[in-house]
């Protein structure tokens, strides 16, 4: 006799815990949704607050500008010589290529006021004071510029090397370094070097530098820089003559 063993199927669901079921592992609640939400309703929150501003609520303040153009002391200007001179591109020493004006503090800072400054950067109006001083002067029958056809008999380098208030002192002090070449020679012979420097009183006289005007911090710079210029030239002059 021949044995069989049947098999039958199990009822669904036996076997299988009762009261669980199967998750989806990908089914994670995303965060950039909920993030993004969360902007949206700041923004909306923002809009509808209109008396409220990040900006700060303060009156508008104009720049003042001023002129560098120290005025040359009046009086007949000598004849003018046969030679030329020119005056290649003024230098600045560190801080003077800004238009700022600078105040010396009590403690030897520096200070660049960004609401006054100069109408271009004081080494380019130094450059121009000192060409119209030099030509003025009468030395020279022309005074050029690089890039100039015409042929120099001298050279002046030169640089900016301080304009500044300084209201402690009650002065205003510009300070010039010239270095003065022959260009006949092929290798430019030097004939001198003239550190000059300049000073003007302030308006008002001693005071702290709050209560310095810029008005008169400029006055006081502009007319310390044509006492330097004066003091270049004759430097210049001095050297000219010994050649």
């Amino acid at each position: 006799m021949t044995e069989r063993t049947t098999f039958r199927p199990a009822a669904r669901g036996a076997g299988r815990p009762k009261g669980r079921r199967r998750v989806c592992s990908d089914a994670k609640p995303r965060g950039g949704a909920a993030s993004g939400m969360r902007r949206r309703g700041l923004l909306l929150l923002a809009a509808a607050l209109p008396g409220c501003s990040v900006l700060p609520n303060r009156p508008y303040r104009e720049v003042e500008r001023f002129v560098l153009a120290p005025a040359r002391p009046s009086g007949p200007p000598p004849p003018r010589t046969g030679r030329v001179l020119l005056l290649r591109t003024m230098r600045a020493a560190p801080g003077l290529d800004q238009r700022g004006l600078r105040i010396l503090g009590p403690r030897g800072e520096v200070t660049v006021s960004f609401w006054s400054e100069w109408t271009a950067p004081p080494v380019d109006l130094a450059e121009e004071a000192l060409r119209r001083w030099l030509l003025a002067s009468g030395r020279f029958r022309a005074v050029t510029a690089p890039g100039s056809r015409l042929r120099a008999d001298v050279i002046l380098e030169a640089e900016l090397t301080r304009l500044q208030a300084e209201p402690g002192e009650g002065i205003a002090r510009a300070g010039l370094s010239g270095l003065l070449l022959d260009n006949g020679s092929t290798e430019n012979r030097v004939l001198g070097q003239f550190p000059v420097e300049g000073t003007a009183p302030l308006p008002g006289g001693v005071q702290s530098p709050d209560s310095l005007a810029p008005a008169d911090a400029a006055a006081g710079m502009s007319a310390a820089l044509g006492v330097a210029l004066g003091r270049l030239e004759s430097a210049v002059g001095a050297a000219l003559g010994r050649r």
